[in-house]
């Protein structure tokens, strides 16, 4: 859908504010929300984290807008770097572009995305999350990282397929597919 380099950066900022955001909420309530509730004896996740100082992140408690910063600069800086041309190049590699249509050929960019990008961020998150007060072990972290992926692949699988790039194509259609049409007039 993007037809050049900016209009890939552009696709690419939108698809990581989504995803970072919905994958910080997963992450705080969905996966750690009754731990963190339990521990604190806190009645709402939010108030967990304020009775903790914030998020535990590389040993530290940090505010929730510096856990979305640190991973949304990681995640666009993977997903242009690594996400986008290897996703590309797999579809292109199963399917043929010209032959293919083209929900197919998204589809199977989508999935090859998640493939390459959920292990790479559930690593980064395993090493920026981890227990570091307890000591560090090799194996503890690739722990984390197996439990991390096994969280992450079924949630990142089907809300991108599902949710958010159905929202970020629309989105990105109405910015430029809009602009095109108006400069063929």
């Amino acid at each position: 859908m993007p037809k050049n380099q900016f209009q890939r950066m552009i696709f690419a900022l939108l698809t990581v504010i989504v995803t970072v955001h919905g994958y910080v909420f997963y992450s705080l309530y969905v996966v750690n929300g009754s731990t963190l509730m339990a521990v604190t004896g806190a009645p709402s996740v939010l108030e967990a984290i304020r009775q903790q100082g914030g998020v535990s992140m590389l040993g530290h408690a940090v505010p929730i807008w510096t856990v979305v910063l640190v991973e949304f600069c990681l995640a666009y800086l993977l997903e242009v770097v690594l996400g986008s041309p290897m996703s590309f190049r797999l579809a292109c590699k199963v399917f043929d572009l010209k032959t293919t249509h083209h929900m197919i050929f998204e589809t199977a960019v989508i999935c090859a995305t998640v493939g390459l990008m959920c292990p790479v961020m559930s690593l980064l998150a395993a090493i920026l999350y981890y227990p570091y007060y307890a000591g560090f072990n090799f194996l503890t972290l690739l722990a984390n990282w197996g439990k991390l992926v096994c969280l992450n692949f079924p949630f990142a699988y089907f809300s991108q397929l599902f949710l958010i790039q159905p929202l970020v194509r629309t989105v990105f259609k109405f910015l430029f597919c809009r602009n095109e049409a108006a400069q063929e007039v």
